[in-house]
């Protein structure tokens, strides 16, 4: 693994091609690296005058050179000597930032959450030894990153030096593309293979991507073998991911399953009162009874009504009622209704293919991207209320006719082959996927 002095070469050889020796020398000639983690590069120079001129200069090329490297963005910490200690120091007492507010203390646990919450906790407290890798599933909105982010920032409060990365699937695929794409691989492994814990979210995005999945392959086994702990979330088990490689789904069943359902009526109404108490909102037991009787398969709806209920006291000042409450719920249901776009579908398929949205829009012939092109046509067609002609005015202008045959050899292929059915099941769950932020 490259030291963080041989990045800093390597950062110092592309400033060189855009800067004069002199101002090099001026600037850099005695500036240490110092730290270089998943979001910050620390240096470390001699004067307060370097430090100002290298921090409001240089530090957008150091970054651009960082992203090269990378394919991440990393904030440019500059300081002297006599500033490194507090900054480090600093450092080590702050959790990372994507794991703010994720803890044990605030999940609220159930009869249909327990055993995945247990399983977390074992895994903070013996990370590598117990249930290694850990792999929670279940549907949208039950609590699986919490669970994933919760076990991040325990580790984190008791071993803050320890190397912590959390990433989501599709990010892995877009980060490995521009490593690729930049010829910088040794270094998009270099930072996943060398972790102490990795938290993958919404693993499910790989499936049928094989590139991405063999390089996931090496590096979970690198991690593995290191002994360090790999937890893993999907809203589905391993044996309902068909396009998924056999090597990986064994390696996900190597240590333990936990599945999340939807919480019961007891669980619901805690998570309800809970939610409200953050936000400073009491709600009498009525309220709370018939918000957690009407939301019944989604925490992040809940969440919709008890932020909806926030809004109505301090935006209108209205007091809380039980017609207050109905018409927060009627509103988020309304909000929660998920219509995806046509730029949503093609986006999902290309991703799925592994090719670019261009490429399903455009003219190209090759068998994957005709195949790729008609399943999203298919799809259009299917899961909005576009005529065909709409439909057509997405690919570059393309004619009724033609989306019709496209869409009738999906429905004939989904008649004779199996991988066809699979192909839309699996599209379909990551377009509905995309309903998560919204509430």
């Amino acid at each position: 693994m490259n030291s963080v002095k041989d990045i800093w070469q390597k950062v110092l050889d592309m400033l060189a091609t855009q800067l004069t020796p002199t101002a090099m020398d001026t600037w850099f000639s005695d500036c240490v690296p110092e730290e270089l983690d998943d979001c910050r590069l620390i240096l470390c120079t001699s004067s307060e005058l370097k430090q100002d001129i290298i921090q409001k200069r240089f530090s957008d090329r150091i970054k651009a050179a960082l992203y090269e490297l990378f394919a991440a963005d990393f904030e440019i910490v500059v300081v002297t000597e006599d500033e490194l200690s507090e900054v480090v120091t600093a450092k080590t007492e702050n959790s990372l930032p994507e794991m703010a507010g994720y803890t044990f203390d605030h999940f609220i646990v159930g009869n249909s959450n327990r055993f995945a919450h247990a399983a977390a906790v074992a895994v903070s407290q013996n990370p590598g030894k117990t249930y290694n890798p850990l792999f929670i599933y279940g549907n949208s909105g039950l609590g699986k990153t919490h669970l994933l982010l919760a076990i991040g920032n325990a580790i984190h409060e008791r071993e803050p030096k320890k190397r912590i990365v959390y990433i989501k699937g599709d990010e892995f695929t877009n980060q490995l593309v521009r490593a690729i794409k930049n010829g910088t691989t040794e270094e998009f492994h270099n930072k996943y293979r060398s972790v102490d814990l990795f938290l993958v979210d919404d693993i499910q995005f790989i499936a049928g991507k094989q590139q991405t999945q063999n390089e996931f392959f090496h590096t979970f086994n690198s991690i593995y073998e290191a002994g360090n702990q790999i937890v893993i979330t999907s809203d589905r088990p391993p044996l309902d991911m068909p396009t998924l490689d056999d090597r990986l789904r064994t390696r996900f069943e190597w240590g333990l399953m936990a599945d999340i359902e939807p919480p019961d009526l007891e669980t619901r109404m805690a998570i309800t009162r809970n939610k409200a108490a953050q936000l400073g909102l009491v709600l009498s037991d009525d309220a709370v009874v018939f918000i957690a009787d009407n939301i019944t398969s989604n925490i992040r709806r809940l969440e919709g009504v008890i932020k909806k209920l926030t809004a109505y006291k301090e935006i209108l000042n209205e007091v809380i009622t039980i017609e207050s409450v109905k018409k927060a719920i009627v509103d988020v249901l309304k909000e929660g209704i998920f219509t995806p776009t046509p730029d949503i579908i093609i986006r999902e398929t290309a991703r799925y293919f592994g090719i670019s949205e261009e490429e399903i829009r455009g003219q190209s012939r090759s068998k994957n991207t005709a195949m790729a092109r008609q399943v999203s046509m298919y799809l259009i067609r299917t899961l909005t209320d576009r005529t065909l002609d709409s439909i057509g005015e997405q690919y570059e202008g393309r004619n009724h006719a033609t989306v019709l045959s496209s869409i009738r050899k999906v429905e004939n292929l989904l008649q004779t082959d199996r991988n066809t059915g699979i192909i839309i099941r699996d599209i379909t769950s990551n377009i509905n996927s995309n309903d998560r932020a919204r509430v």
